[in-house]
């Protein structure tokens, strides 16, 4: 005699629930939440200007069918491409993630909130755009920076506890989840349609982490979260044509996704969602580089001047250590031969060496006419990592949310330089004050690689000014950025 399967339908997990709830109804009122998430909508279109300079990024851009452009389409910025939603998300996706250099979420998940503006930008434009045509009020840049911070706040509560790595998943489920719930609320979702929509983010086929480490680290990394927050947008798009949701993805006993991919373990949570996320992301500002090496390479470039200064050089170099935290060792401690630059900007040994060669590391340095000197090689070699059990807790420690990182140079007469410590990259939110005049900074540069000086210093101008841009429609800001 067999078990039978009770056919009751259950109701939404709670889980599901919960991030409906607070995409629907959550009012934010956090004005550094606001402001944030202005930086971080400059910086990360900034990024994505500055990824066009490379044909292995725009080679997968543009619309499906060459020539096809779409009424009422969504603007790629730094183009001239208008496509439909979900293409334009691919598309300003890829752009903004090529260069590992938007912003980072470092918790026991790791990921890229702002991955999600590519969904995010691509429905808002076209949502308003289809409601011009009708004579309808578009939607405001307001609305983009509300869905941002909401976003941001779904993937990194999911991430600070819930460790997909140790699955073998990799983290841009969490962007598929978090541009699946605000993208459908910009379409005008219901909380049960929202929740419907995330339901189909975690019943879809989910990503492995291979392609980010060896023997397979490659350049899907640079378009993976483009092609989770495009997916996201498509989800939410069924489900507003009336497409019924799977209310116990989760849950489910046998079939679930914690059962299946989970190892049967319920997310756990750390805080209620709110604003946090947006107000403790870390900008990447100086260096284009996995964020757990961001403090490393500020050391490096510390220790180039100490260098110069004592008029040595990286062959009078015996060995590196690095002191660093248990995170950095699993992501990019990696020995032996980097095949492609997304190896590269993957290796802490790598990000270390060229600093300390040539005093810099910029998103050019992981190109193979730069790898292809023998030095670098030479000196990965020399560098060792080790953990220091501390750094791991204050890696951990609400509080803190530290990503540090020592430094310490041997030579071969037996002498070394002080060890250089760095706990908090300038990106971080401890940093903010110091961080905010470089980001602008960055701007201005990665605005200047695309545009002519007039319509650099409108957008320049618009960015800067909160309330202007906060009431700004969507297709009037989109527009100011195509070529």
């Amino acid at each position: 005699m067999s078990d039978s399967v009770i056919n009751l339908r259950p109701d939404h997990d709670p889980e599901l629930k919960a991030i409906a709830h607070y995409v629907a109804d959550t009012v934010i009122d956090s004005p550094e939440a606001w402001d944030t998430a202005r930086l971080c909508l400059m910086d990360t279109l900034g990024c994505g200007l500055e990824a066009l300079s490379y044909p292995a990024c725009t080679k997968l851009l543009g619309p499906i069918v060459p020539g096809t452009v779409v009424p009422n389409g969504a603007r790629v910025p730094g183009t001239s491409f208008q496509l439909d939603p979900v293409q334009a998300a691919f598309n300003i996706g890829a752009m903004i993630r090529w260069l590992d250099f938007n912003d980072t979420w470092l918790a026991a998940e790791w990921g890229h909130p702002s991955d999600n503006l590519g969904g995010i930008l691509a429905t808002a434009d076209w949502i308003s755009r289809e409601r011009c045509a009708r004579q309808e009020a578009p939607l405001t840049m307001r609305d983009v920076l509300e869905a941002m911070i909401k976003a941001h706040e779904i993937q990194g509560c999911l991430a600070l506890e819930n460790a997909f790595n140790k699955v073998g998943l990799d983290h841009v489920v969490l962007v598929k989840v978090a541009s699946a719930a605000v993208c459908a609320r910009l379409m005008g979702a219901s909380r049960t349609e929202i929740a419907d929509a995330v339901s189909q983010a975690f019943v879809d086929g989910q990503s492995l982490r291979t392609y980010r480490h060896a023997p397979n680290t490659g350049s899907r990394k640079s378009w993976a979260a483009g092609d989770a927050t495009s997916r996201a947008v498509r989800l939410a798009l069924f489900t507003l044509k009336g497409e019924m949701g799977i209310p116990g993805v989760l849950g489910a006993p046998v079939w679930g996704f914690y059962d299946v991919l989970f190892k049967g373990r319920p997310f756990a949570f750390q805080r209620p969602y709110g604003s946090y996320v947006m107000e403790k992301v870390l900008f990447k500002i100086a260096y284009p580089a996995e964020f757990h090496s961001q403090t490393a390479v500020e050391c490096a470039i510390a220790l180039k001047h100490k260098l110069d200064a004592s008029s040595r050089s990286a062959a009078d170099i015996a060995r590196v250590t690095i002191r660093t935290h248990e995170a950095c060792l699993r992501i990019i401690d990696k020995k032996g031969p980097l095949a492609n630059p997304a190896d590269r900007d993957h290796c802490i040994q790598y990000m270390v060496a060229v600093p300390l060669l040539f005093g810099r590391l910029e998103a050019g340095d992981y190109e193979d006419d730069v790898a292809a000197d023998p030095r670098i090689d030479a000196l990965r070699e020399k560098i060792l990592c080790v953990e220091d059990p501390q750094f791991t807790r204050d890696y951990h420690d609400p509080d803190k949310r530290s990503i540090a990182n020592a430094i310490t140079i041997e030579f071969n007469d037996g002498s070394r330089l002080e060890e250089e410590v760095c706990e908090y990259p300038i990106g971080h939110q401890r940093r903010r004050q110091d961080g905010i005049p470089l980001l602008l900074e960055k701007f201005r540069r990665n605005l200047a690689r695309r545009f002519p000086a007039k319509q650099q210093a409108a957008i320049f101008e618009l960015c800067t000014d909160p309330q202007r841009l906060l009431a700004t429609p969507v297709p009037r800001f989109t527009d100011m950025w195509t070529i």
